[in-house]
C-alpha cells in the first residue's frame, strides 16, 4: 500500500510516534504506517520532544513491573 511505503521518507529512529502510542510488536502495520505518516506530515521540535518525554515515561513504567 502507498501508505506503508510513504513512511520511508524519514530515517528510522529508536522510537517514534507509533511506538509511544502503543503500536509495536504484533500490531497492524497499516495502523503503524498511519501514525508514522502523521509524524512526517506534522513534524515539529515540539512533537519530537513529546516523543522523547513519552518514551522516558514508558521506560519508567516498564521498569516497575
Amino acid at each position: 500500500s502507498d501508505l506503508y511505503w510513504a513512511r520511508h521518507r524519514v530515517t528510522a529512529g529508536l522510537t517514534g510516534w507509533a511506538q509511544v502510542n502503543g503500536l509495536r510488536g504484533d500490531t497492524s502495520i497499516l495502523e503503524r504506517a498511519r501514525f508514522d505518516n502523521y509524524y512526517i506530515a506534522n513534524w515539529s521540535l515540539w512533537l519530537d520532544a513529546k516523543i522523547i518525554l513519552m518514551t522516558v515515561r514508558q521506560l519508567f513504567r516498564s521498569g516497575r513491573h
